[in-house]
């Protein structure tokens, strides 16, 4: 594959479709490259939901992509991009719908990854590589792109522009004189999710320990509409629901003004973590030192190296890197007695 680099692109295409959380590891390595190549124009291919969150941000075009409309999708994203050809495509993602997507984005330069984590025929659709790095924090391995185009220096900034009526709605919601505290319970992966009765025990805790206002949120899927309102109804304490009610720009304006979040591996942990705020992780099913928070580690609640003890018998040093321990039972290992004392420690120090 050819090495060859040319020190100032003339066009540059992000592929990076999904997930909410990627997306928004993706933000400094846009800011990075802006600040490398003044004037080069950055388009990026992104997931329609994701699009929601991200749109707006300063000298990015975006082009979004529809998975859920299959082959339809891509000829739609065929006919968007007929005629254009970019110097650098950053092929970050390694699906194999995304593979195949990318076979129709032209580009003279076509990075992706290394051959440790190329797969479902990533290879094919890329002329470049970017060089591996062990046992890193999904971040971390999408900021290499922009070091494999000569860009030193990292502006670690997850800035985006908001609304002020997005702002207004958040506002709405924070109790003035008391910690206000987000819970986002729900995870794309229900094997990634805390307990209704441990949450409902934690919302609980929370507000007779440190008289807290707790706002619980969540998407309009029926499945987490369901689970936030079992949480509700488990409480002995009453609770704010705002769970399908808000858009993505207006929960990152909430968890902004937040002085606490709790959330599992999710979208949401990585949106408080760019915005600031304290987000405590509670992690059994994957190791948040690759997908945890990149800005609050060590507030995570972390029981992975029990998980995999428990259901794969091996340390946590043993099992490859990205290992999942996406089994029943697994976040169960987390008890609310652990997740308290690191409530305390932030409420008490903020």
């Amino acid at each position: 594959m050819t090495t060859n680099q040319s020190p100032i692109p003339a066009s540059i295409c992000l592929f990076r479709l999904s997930a909410i959380g990627d997306v928004t590891h993706v933000i400094p390595v846009v800011k990075t490259l802006q600040k490398k190549f003044p004037g080069c124009p950055i388009t990026w291919v992104i997931g329609r939901l994701e699009h929601r969150l991200l749109s707006g941000l300063p000298g990015v075009e975006f082009i979004e992509f529809d998975k859920k409309q299959g082959w339809r999708g891509i000829q739609a994203l065929r006919q968007q991009l007929k005629g254009r050809r970019f110097d650098v495509l950053l092929h970050m993602q390694l699906s194999f719908r995304a593979n195949v997507v990318a076979r129709f984005i032209a580009a003279k330069r076509r990075i992706g990854f290394d051959r440790q984590r190329a797969k479902e025929m990533h290879s094919w659709v890329i002329n470049e590589r970017i060089p591996h790095l062990p046992d890193c924090h999904v971040l971390d391995g999408f900021m290499q792109f922009a070091s494999h185009l000569g860009c030193q220096e990292k502006v670690m900034n997850w800035d985006l522009p908001m609304s002020e009526a997005d702002q207004q709605f958040a506002h709405q919601l924070i109790k003035p004189g008391v910690k206000n505290v987000v819970i986002s319970p729900c995870s794309s992966h229900p094997l990634r999710n805390w307990s209704v009765a441990k949450y409902a025990a934690l919302v609980d805790q929370i507000i007779e320990r440190h008289g807290a206002h707790v706002i619980l949120t969540g998407s309009p899927a029926p499945k987490e509409l369901a689970l936030v309102a079992e949480i509700e109804q488990s409480t002995e304490r009453a609770v704010t629901n705002i769970a399908g009610q808000d858009t993505l720009k207006q929960l990152w304006c909430l968890l902004q003004q937040a002085d606490l979040v709790i959330s599992p591996d999710s979208g949401p942990l990585h949106m408080a973590g760019c915005v600031g705020t304290p987000v405590i992780g509670l992690l059994a099913a994957s190791n948040f030192r690759r997908s945890g928070s990149y800005q609050y580690p060590e507030l995570t609640v972390d029981k992975y190296p029990e998980a995999c003890e428990k259901f794969l018998g091996q340390t946590v040093m043993q099992v490859k890197w990205g290992t999942k321990t996406e089994f029943p039972g697994a976040m169960d290992l987390i008890e609310v007695a652990h997740v308290l004392p690191v409530v305390q420690q932030v409420l008490q120090s903020n």
